[in-house]
């Protein structure tokens, strides 16, 4: 299944069904992409949304990560590493930025 297909299946059984969804796996990942989506859009990004949504993101996608080491499947390692990489130079641009502000 990709990623839009799941996405798809999520949101449609979201509003028939909210109880099927009802995980914190479910529900704090797409808060989180939600909220990404809405910094997107914003002039200036706020800082602590966007640290809220890759904290929120990275919850599942950390865990998918270490699932892949212990089972040793590298499909599962290389399809998280592009959102750790992302995740961890945004932070760093982040707290660059903040140092020569200040």
């Amino acid at each position: 299944m990709f990623l839009f297909q799941a996405e798809f299946d999520i949101l449609t059984k979201l509003f028939a069904n909210p109880i099927e969804v009802l995980h914190p796996f479910i529900i704090i990942p797409l808060l989180g992409q939600s909220v990404l989506l809405i910094t997107l859009f914003e002039k200036t990004p706020n800082k602590n949304l966007t640290y809220f949504s890759i904290s929120a993101l990275g919850i599942l996608l950390v865990f998918m990560f270490v699932i892949g080491l212990l089972a040793l499947n590298y499909k599962i390692i290389i399809s998280t590493i592009p959102f750790i990489l992302v995740a961890f130079f945004t932070i760093r641009f982040h707290r660059k930025k903040t140092t020569t502000v200040n």
